[in-house]
């Protein structure tokens, strides 16, 4: 096998964005580790790709530091290096704060901003001696919010947080930057068994000043942007990708 394409990691690679981000890395030629906990649409989405030869699907809980190990060798078996890290895998439990159990803000917290940590700790020397790139998918909820959404929104802000200091604790041999997705619908990219028919009416499209609701192409191209060693420039930085909803005022 030829160990000279570049390598990226996925985590919550099977579905939504992540599987998007899986494909269009693979458009381009790289190899692609695509790791998720969800076994049942890990086999879907490795037949859907059908690219054996350049897919590494790999069962993972990013909570677990045994399965993020795991990952980054099987990762190094098989491809030889890790040039892209693209933390995408994370939950969502709302509920209003006095009835928030500890238990469910602790799983948040640990899939969406203990996962991403625990994913560099162990891919960093490996990224390093590529010269590489960390993309972290944080959220539009760091920045604003509906009621009830608390451990994720903090989840997603500590996110951001956490890319500024890797970029910081990193550089120069790693570049650190994160994305903020607004509303990018992605109902008819899950597994079989939870895939819904997408319906959107023009008031969604209005809400946004580009004039449309986004998709998981839109962050799948500002990944590959950031990851490009082309843009090796751009390193700490949060980059909102949401057609504009964080900065139109709405009056009710």
């Amino acid at each position: 096998m030829d160990h000279r394409g570049p390598t990226a990691i996925v985590t919550g690679g099977s579905q939504g964005i992540g599987f998007v981000v899986c494909r269009r890395f693979l458009e381009i030629g790289y190899r692609v580790t695509m790791a998720d906990y969800d076994r049942e649409a890990l086999a879907e989405a490795s037949r859907a790709l059908a690219c054996p030869e350049r897919l590494l699907p790999c069962p993972a809980d990013v909570t677990r530091e045994r399965d993020v190990t795991r990952m980054i060798r099987a990762t190094i078996h098989r491809f030889r290096r890790i040039d892209v890290l693209v933390n995408n895998a994370a939950i969502m439990h709302n509920a209003p704060p006095e009835r928030l159990s500890l238990a469910d803000w602790n799983r948040v917290i640990a899939t969406n901003l203990t996962g991403p940590f625990l994913c560099v700790k162990h891919a960093a020397k490996h990224l390093a001696s590529r010269k590489g790139s960390i993309i972290n998918i944080a959220s539009t909820r760091a920045l604003m919010s509906e009621p009830h959404t608390e451990a994720y929104s903090a989840s997603k802000g500590g996110l951001i947080a956490l890319t500024h200091a890797l970029a910081v604790s990193l550089g120069p041999a790693v570049r650190v930057n994160c994305i903020c997705p607004g509303w990018i619908e992605v109902g008819d990219i899950r597994k079989r068994s939870q895939r819904r028919t997408v319906v959107l009416r023009d008031e969604d499209h209005r809400q946004h000043p580009c004039g449309r609701v986004g998709t998981a192409d839109d962050v799948a191209n500002a990944v590959l942007f950031l990851a490009s060693p082309e843009n090796g420039f751009v390193t700490g930085a949060n980059l909102v990708v949401d057609g504009g909803m964080t900065r139109k005022m709405i009056y009710v």
